[in-house]
């Protein structure tokens, strides 16, 4: 194996150890988030459990933020529940970085 080959492979395997920890971020990010807005929609115990993992399947939806975010507002919308745009995403990027930091201790 030459040095170029042994330097491409460490290249690959970075890029994709990047991409799990890319995907475990997001789907922390996406529980901590469908927690979040249960708690805003009144919900508790199982059901906060179930409509985070709901989030979370959400995000399978198409590529992107955009579609756990239109799940967020227009379940929202639905039940009443003020909140802007802009602190439905501020949340989402909060979150987010707390995802990324939880993810960083766990290893």
């Amino acid at each position: 194996m030459t040095t170029f080959d042994k330097r491409e492979e460490g290249f690959e395997k970075q890029f994709a150890h990047d991409e799990e920890l890319k995907f475990k971020a997001n789907a922390r990010r996406n529980k901590l988030l469908g927690l979040w807005a249960a708690e805003k929609l009144g919900l508790s115990g199982t059901d906060a459990d179930a409509y985070a993992k709901a989030v979370v399947m959400a995000d399978f939806e198409e590529p992107g933020d955009n579609d756990v975010f239109k799940k967020i507002r227009q379940d929202f919308d639905a039940k009443g529940v003020a909140q802007s745009d802009q602190q439905i995403r501020r949340t989402m990027d909060e979150l987010m970085a707390k995802a990324v930091t939880d993810i960083k201790a766990s290893g």
